[in-house]
C-alpha cells in the first residue's frame, strides 16, 4: 500500500459528510477522486457540466471505462447533448444521489470543474420563475448583432461577483443573468444569496492548486493528447448524429473550435492553439 493510500484509508470521515474535490481543469481532480475511491468505500459524484452528456468523451476528459470501474460514478453520460440541464436540477438530483450513497454506507466524493454545480450542491440554487419573452428576444437579437463579448462586459458591470465565476462564452448563463437583472433590478448573485438553501450534510473541500506555469504546461499537453485521441472525429460524429453546432453543450471549449476547423474557418494548428488558449483562460477563472 502506498503512503497516500495509507493516509486516506486511515482518515475517519465524519458521518454524513461529503468530500469535495475542486480545482482548475487539468490539475488532477479525477486522479485524486479515484485514489480516494481505491482507499475507502466511496462513490464518485461528477460535478462537471459537460461530462453529463453522451458522445462527448474526449473533449470533456471524461473518466475512461477502466477509471469508472474503480468505483460507481454518477452524472456521467446521463443526457443527450441537445438537452439542457440547469444548476438547479443538478442541485436537486445530486442531493438525492448523495443521500442514497450515505444509505449504502459509503463516502460521496464530489469531483469536477463546474464551480456553479458545486455551489448549487452545497448552497442550494434558487430557480427564479421570472421570465420575459420580449426581453429574452431582445437580448438574443443583441447577441446576434453585438456578440457575446459585449453582453458579458455588461453582465460583469452589473454582477461582477457572478461574472468572475462564469465563463465568457456561457451564453445561456449570461443571457439569463441579464434577463433576471432587468426584471428584478437585482444581480443574480444577490438573489441567490438571499435564497440560500444549505445542503443537509457536512462537507470537506480539497481545492487543488498548482504553480500557473506548470498548470498551463499540463493543459497544453492534455489538449495535444485530446487531438491525438480523436477529438476532431468526436466532434464530426456529433454533427453527423444531427446535433447542432449551436447547442449549449457544443459551445464548450474544444468543441466550438473544432467546429470552426471542420467548417474551414481555421486550420488545424490554429484550432489547437485556440483550444489551448481558451482552456488556459477557463482554468484561470475556475
Amino acid at each position: 500500500m502506498n503512503a497516500s493510500k495509507f493516509q486516506i484509508s486511515n482518515f475517519k470521515f465524519p458521518e454524513n459528510t461529503v468530500l469535495v474535490i475542486c480545482g482548475p481543469t487539468g490539475i488532477g481532480k479525477t486522479a485524486l477522486s479515484l485514489a480516494v475511491a481505491d482507499a475507502v468505500p466511496a462513490e464518485i459524484v461528477s460535478a462537471d457540466s459537460r461530462q453529463i452528456y453522451k458522445y462527448m468523451d474526449i473533449g470533456t476528459a471524461k473518466p475512461t471505462a477502466a477509471e469508472q470501474a474503480v468505483a460507481p460514478h454518477h452524472f456521467i453520460d446521463i443526457l443527450e447533448p441537445d438537452v439542457d440541464y440547469s444548476a438547479g436540477e443538478y442541485s436537486r438530483d445530486a442531493r438525492e444521489t448523495v443521500a442514497e450513497i450515505f444509505d449504502r454506507g459509503k463516502l460521496p466524493v464530489v469531483a469536477g470543474g463546474s464551480g456553479l454545480y458545486i455551489r448549487a450542491l452545497l448552497d442550494g440554487f434558487f430557480n427564479l420563475d421570472a421570465k420575459d419573452e420580449q426581453l429574452r428576444e431582445k437580448l438574443n437579437k443583441r447577441l446576434a448583432n453585438e456578440g457575446i463579448e459585449k453582453l458579458f462586459a455588461e453582465f460583469a458591470t452589473i454582477d461582477p461577483e457572478l461574472a468572475s465565476k462564469t465563463h465568457p462564452n456561457s451564453i445561456k448563463r449570461v443571457l439569463r443573468a441579464l434577463e433576471v437583472y432587468h426584471i428584478t433590478g437585482k444581480p443574480m448573485s444577490q438573489i441567490q444569496q438571499e435564497n440560500r438553501d444549505p445542503a443537509p450534510f457536512g462537507w470537506i473541500k480539497i481545492a487543488l492548486t498548482m504553480e500557473r506555469k506548470s498548470l498551463y504546461a499540463r493543459i497544453n499537453q492534455r489538449v495535444e493528447e485530446m487531438f491525438d485521441l480523436g477529438l476532431v472525429d468526436e466532434v464530426r460524429s456529433l454533427l453527423d448524429r444531427g446535433f447542432s453546432a449551436n447547442l449549449n453543450a457544443m459551445n464548450s471549449v474544444g468543441y466550438k473550435e473544432v467546429v470552426a476547423y471542420l467548417n474551414g474557418e481555421i486550420d488545424l494548428f490554429t484550432c489547437k492553439e485556440l483550444v489551448k488558449q481558451n482552456s488556459r483562460r477557463y482554468a484561470k477563472r475556475q
